[in-house]
């Protein structure tokens, strides 16, 4: 491959990377309270290391041999580099501080820095020493202090290095390539990170061809149990040169590709994101709601329309309607009749007329809290299905975020829905009117036919004739004194009808009304924070599947 090639594809692939970092980081924003607080702090950490890294020089490949003390790490980094850089010898531990041999120095001083290497601990190739070795060119090669040192400063500086390193060299010898400590603390921790991850089986000169190819084969099993699928293995000898110039065309290759601090980085991201699916199922396997749909908004309305009493209400409100409209299209003498008897409005608790259009309201909506709470959560249970139980109890807890205030505000803005008992139609006025004239007529009649009885058949006092008329008169007065009571009676049953049809349409209002500020109210206080949880939800499951790729 061409070096424009190799950076062109270097370039695709950070593209794709900072397409799922992206992600990344949005899962990193909305997981809080939802996710292991340990893999938010993995992932901001993964974060961090890798907006640094892409910072930093991409031209550049930082290999860090690693290993534990007696590996012999400090010799093979000195035969890669071809010269005497780091110390070795018989005490242990031989490195105390990081060494780094930087083949083509110009960039490659903030990515040292970021590394932390120390200016008196930073070598450069000559370029009369790079000849024939010009696809090293860009390599950053490190011998970091042994894993295992029993100094803290050394061991805490070799797990700093091992986490943001590109490649790692891990550089092992036949008496302990099997080390626990290795193996568990670091190799089987980093499975799935093939791609940057090479196994040098060091001081192979101490082995005869039959024990190395026994130890090779036996390593290798080891790798694949603990999950490195396709192991690359090396063996070398730092002493004789052995297996060096396979061990630098295997680093030559992540050189010249310069994708080998990407590589590192989507080993690292497909780590972190297989420790997140692993407590959070695929989302394509749930179906999950946007929103709350319409029907389910219905039914927490009806729910708290329920809590509240609005059927109630509003039957009291058509029997205050239906009481007060005697008052104006009832028959007078029923009225009349009416006085003597108790006042219709008090079996109702409702208070006198004069108040009603806050009394009634006021006195008789009162939400009931555990009803109100029953219908929230009945809610929140229909939408969680499938959810895992983290995001379950988010719904929850949205929904009943305004819990304990929510009757108060029910029955505060449903008790201020005044009913319209202080307006009289105007039918109501002509009929009494109407009433009225019937009245007079009927007692108009009813003295002209005594008068004439008084007068004219009793004899008493001289009889006004020219103004009574004679006796033939009587039948044609009580005729009319009848029908006038006949009309008066049918006007007011008739009245009654139409006084039934309008406290219908009274309670009808009163209750659309109510339904409606109910509705408002369940929208602002339990559906507007639900569907902000199930927006959260989607889109962490969204950018979820966009970092797994």
């Amino acid at each position: 491959m061409t070096v424009s090639g190799a950076r062109a594809g270097a370039v695709d692939t950070r593209s794709d990377l900072g397409v799922r970092l992206t992600a990344l980081a949005r899962v990193v924003e909305l997981g809080p309270g939802r996710v292991d607080p340990a893999l938010i702090t993995d992932a901001s950490r993964l974060l961090m290391r890798a907006g640094d890294r892409l910072k930093l020089s991409g031209d550049h490949t930082v290999v860090a041999l690693a290993g534990g003390t007696g590996s012999g790490k400090s010799s093979l980094f000195n035969r890669i580099s071809g010269l005497e850089l780091s110390p070795t010898g018989v005490r242990r531990p031989t490195t105390a501080r990081t060494h780094a041999c930087v083949w083509g120095l110009d960039g490659a001083g903030p990515l040292l820095d970021w590394l932390q290497v120390q200016w008196r601990h930073r070598f450069a190739r000559a370029s009369a020493l790079d000849r024939g070795e010009s696809q090293l060119h860009g390599l950053i090669l490190l011998d970091l202090p042994d894993h295992d040192s029993i100094r803290a400063i050394t061991d805490h500086e070799a797990d700093r290095l091992i986490e943001i390193a590109d490649v790692i060299v891990w550089v092992l010898d036949p008496q302990k390539y099997a080390d626990a400590a290795t193996h568990t603390r670091y190799v089987a921790e980093l499975a799935g990170h093939e791609a940057v991850t090479v196994f040098a089986l060091n001081q192979a000169d101490r082995l005869a061809p039959e024990e190395l190819a026994e130890c090779v084969v036996d390593l290798s099993d080891l790798l694949k149990r603990e999950g490195v699928q396709q192991p690359r293995i090396v063996p070398t000898s730092a002493t004789t040169g052995r297996g060096v110039n396979s061990l630098k065309s295997v680093l030559a290759e992540s050189v010249v590709n310069r994708r080998a601090a990407v590589h590192r980085l989507q080993a690292d991201l497909d780590r972190v994101m297989g420790r997140l699916t692993k407590v959070m199922p695929a989302p394509e396997a749930m179906s999950v709601q946007q929103s709350v749909d319409l029907a389910r908004q219905e039914g927490l309305t009806d729910a708290l329309c329920d809590a509240v009493g609005v059927p109630a209400v509003g039957e009291a409100m058509e029997n205050v309607y239906g009481a007060r409209s005697i008052a104006w299209v009832g028959w007078p003498f029923a009225r009349w009749a009416a006085r003597l008897r108790p006042d219709p409005l008090n079996s109702l608790r409702l208070g006198g007329l004069r108040d009603e259009i806050k009394a009634v309201t006021a006195a008789s909506v009162s939400a009931q809290p555990a009803e109100v709470e029953n219908a929230v959560q009945a809610l929140a249970d229909g939408l969680t299905p499938g959810m895992p139980e983290a995001w379950r109890d988010g719904v929850r807890d949205a929904a009943r975020s305004n819990l304990a205030r929510l009757p108060q505000v029910i029955s505060e803005d449903v008790g201020e829905v005044a009913p319209p008992l202080d307006r009289v139609p105007g039918w109501w006025r002509a009929l009494k009117i109407w009433q009225y004239l019937l009245v007079a007529l009927f007692v108009a009649g009813l003295a002209w036919a005594v008068a004439i009885v008084v007068y004219g058949v009793m004899g008493v006092g001289q009889e006004p004739a020219d103004l009574l008329g004679d006796v033939s008169a009587l039948p044609w007065l009580g005729l009319m004194t009848v029908s006038v009571l006949g009309v008066g009676l049918l006007s007011a049953i008739a009245s009654r009808n139409f006084v039934v049809l309008g406290a219908n349409r009274e309670r009808e209002r009163l209750e659309r009304d109510m339904r409606r500020r109910i509705a408002a109210i369940a929208k602002e206080q339990v559906v507007q924070p639900v569907e902000q949880e199930l927006r959260r939800y989607n889109e962490f499951f969204a950018a979820l599947t966009a970092a797994r790729r």
